[in-house]
């Protein structure tokens, strides 16, 4: 007894200071700690001589902390024997720590097998078939699916999923040429007797409710009913100046040549008519060229539509160059994403979406330069020995 008392004693003066009482609460009001961490601080600040008088006794702290009282003296004698500092800090305990089941080599096998061809008849490997594998090919003694599910999560390793992809072709010339003719027409300062303007389209599907959905409501979200009735397919061409801050969705029944050729049309005659040349970007579509404007207008015409325009294209599976195919992107996610029943209410959706960017004359900021795709890309580039 005469011994505890003693070691209380020793411990009222190692935290007398102000300094660490100051400590001691700002680490408690973090709240970032381990539960065990902040009881210990707790039972200090407890346990301390401060002015307002002595500390509180080991059975009151105990129960006003809903601990034990032997974990009370544990943390007093930690604090006389070992000092301030080690008692907020926790101790690694080697033999606590849970072993791996799957070491370096065994979950280098293990990612190797959830990236290889999945058993005939399935699509994928399963959590379940890989628990039932790693142990018939004495990869580990055994092993639960949530186990391997840990291992493939902590190295971002998803094999249930996949991702469509657009592959550009390796050390391919023309597609390097392509992608360059682009950068550089991105490059030119802004001129509005030539303004750029990118070109892409998509297609809507126009679908009609059959019941009332549910609105949102606190800790719910929107309801549909699964039920929906099909309203047809709308094409829409997006013509977007990235300098001007301008564009203009035009929603057609098809995307056929005559289609493209009269969005060509109203883009020189409506939309630009003052401009001396329309720098036009677009991707590979087999309709994107010049025929289409042979296919509909008489030759006179189709004529001085070709040549109102610099026709510059993306390269084949390059179509990300295309700016108005980032602007598509943003139109699908700010209007698109919902049922939209039919043509008239498709139209006037996208009218109230492109004026509203218009008015604020939102641009694109275009950073990929050709020194860029050269350091980048390099990797589709030819090689010279």
């Amino acid at each position: 007894m005469e011994a505890l008392r003693g070691r209380k004693r020793d411990f009222r003066q190692k935290i007398r200071g102000p300094d660490e009482r100051e400590k001691l609460s700002a680490f408690i009001s973090s709240g970032k700690c381990a539960t065990q961490l902040l009881t210990k601080a707790r039972i200090l600040l407890k346990a301390d001589v401060s002015d307002s008088g002595e500390g509180w006794s080991d059975s009151k702290i105990a129960a006003a902390l809903d601990t034990s009282v032997a974990n009370v003296e544990r943390t007093r004698r930690q604090l006389v024997e070992e000092g301030f500092e080690a008692v907020l800090v926790r101790k690694y305990n080697p033999s606590c720590a849970p072993r791996r089941i799957f070491d370096g080599a065994a979950e280098a096998k293990l990612i190797a097998l959830a990236c290889g061809p999945a058993p005939e008849g399935y699509a994928r490997w399963t959590l379940s078939m890989l628990e039932q594998k790693v142990v018939e090919l004495n990869i580990v003694e055994k092993a639960s699916d949530n186990t391997i599910g840990r291992t493939l999560k902590k190295t971002f390793l998803k094999p249930h999923l996949k991702q469509q992809w657009v592959i550009a072709p390796q050390a391919s010339a023309g597609f390097v040429a392509n992608m360059e003719d682009v950068l550089e027409v991105y490059q030119r300062p802004h001129d509005p007797r030539r303004p750029v303007v990118c070109l892409d389209e998509t297609t809507k599907q126009m679908i009609a409710e059959t019941r009332a959905p549910i609105p949102a409501a606190p800790g719910r979200k929107t309801r549909h009913d699964y039920e929906y009735e099909r309203n047809g397919v709308a094409s829409l061409f997006m013509m977007f100046a990235p300098l001007e801050g301008w564009r203009q969705v035009k929603v057609a029944d098809r995307h056929a040549a005559v289609d493209y050729a009269h969005v060509l049309k109203e883009l020189s005659d409506t939309h630009f008519p003052h401009a001396t040349k329309i720098v036009l970007v677009q991707d590979n579509l087999s309709t994107h060229t010049p025929a289409s404007l042979y296919a509909t207008f008489p030759a006179a015409e189709a004529r001085r539509l070709v040549e109102r325009f610099e026709w510059h294209y993306t390269p084949k599976h390059g179509s990300w160059l295309d700016m108005a195919e980032s602007e598509l992107a943003v139109l699908a996610t700010q209007c698109l994403d919902r049922r939209i029943p039919d043509k008239p209410k498709l139209i006037a959706e996208i009218a109230a979406w492109q004026d509203n960017r218009n008015k604020r004359c939102v641009k694109a900021d275009w950073q990929f330069t050709t020194e860029d795709a050269r350091i980048k890309l390099k990797r589709l580039y030819p090689q010279f020995l």
